[in-house]
């Protein structure tokens, strides 16, 4: 992977985690910092799934794909604030 494919990465990761963690209703007990490396996770992992689903590559906006990275990342800003709730 080139520097420029890393870079995007981040970037989209950023949207993606911000996306996903507008979706979850309620205050989120996680720092920008997880939510970041949650959507580069969510976005990476959708990719391929959409890859693997065929949806990846169309023409023009991969909405398929892009809803499929956001609700990735959603899951995964819920499970991690689950995980990071105070404990009652």
């Amino acid at each position: 992977m080139e520097i420029s494919g890393i870079i995007s990465a981040i970037v989209i990761g950023i949207i993606i985690g911000a996306l996903g963690r507008l979706v979850v209703p309620g205050r989120q007990h996680i720092g920008i910092l997880w939510t970041i490396l949650i959507g580069i996770v969510a976005a990476l992992v959708g990719a391929a799934i959409a890859s693997a689903l065929g949806v990846a590559d169309t023409k023009g906006v991969d909405w398929i794909e892009w809803l499929i990275q956001i609700a990735l990342a959603a899951v995964g800003v819920a499970a991690l604030d689950r995980a990071k709730a105070p404990r009652r």
